[in-house]
């Protein structure tokens, strides 16, 4: 649980224009939607869809970092990094596994001519959409452990969206609609909290030293 009296003596440290602005952003935030990327290579993607995760309110972004080791880059992150939760993995199926244990659909994104359109995909349940490398795409790993298959219909030449533009469009469209509807997508109380605090000590300069003075007296 957040210690309230903390929270509060911590806010009194930023303005009331930034208190606000966290109030208004954590009001749109959801983890009803997640995005997990597998082994993405380039720096920049990763990064990207990060900070499409922050633009969106998609709360949390899983990383499956088996092949490659860490993939963001902070300035093009644009500091999305301090407001998004990033959760690493060693392998597809750690991932796979923690993200079923807390009860979301596992969506596998892929070009494929027979996957459910964006268009007509259906909200009803949590969902993690995977996103995969630019060349080889998902792993059969993780295709074979979808609930289900999606795909931007595209009526050019070109067979693949670049995996930041395709996560950028996806995001938008799903979080949109999700706002919309009477799903349970937004954050909880106390998880409004969690983040007030987080981010609010994100905020602060030298926010240790004024804790332990808080603590002390």
């Amino acid at each position: 649980m957040v210690d309230i009296e903390l929270l509060e003596y911590l806010e009194g440290f930023v303005s009331e224009d930034r208190r606000a602005r966290f109030l208004q952003v954590l009001s749109q935030r959801t983890r009803f939607l997640t995005v997990a990327m597998e082994d993405v290579f380039q720096l920049h993607n990763t990064s990207a869809v990060l900070r499409s995760c922050e633009v969106f309110g998609v709360q949390e972004l899983h990383l499956i970092e088996d092949r490659f080791g860490r993939r963001t880059d902070s300035k093009i992150a644009m500091g999305a990094q301090q407001w998004v939760d990033l959760h690493r993995y060693p392998s597809a199926a750690a991932c796979v596994s923690e993200l079923k244990a807390k009860g979301y659909q596992i969506v596998a994104t892929t070009p494929e001519a027979n996957a459910c359109t964006l268009e007509n995909f259906r909200q009803g349940l949590p969902t993690a959409l995977f996103f995969g490398t630019e060349k080889e795409g998902l792993s059969p790993e993780i295709m074979a452990a979808a609930d289900s298959r999606l795909s931007i219909p595209m009526v050019g030449f070109t067979e693949s969206l670049n995996i930041s533009v395709a996560a950028a469009i996806i995001l938008y469209t799903l979080t949109d609609r999700l706002r919309k509807s009477d799903l349970p997508w937004a954050l909880s109380e106390n998880e409004i909290l969690e983040k007030r605090l987080d981010w609010t000590k994100k905020s602060i300069k030298s926010v240790n030293g004024i804790i332990g003075r808080y603590l002390a007296g």
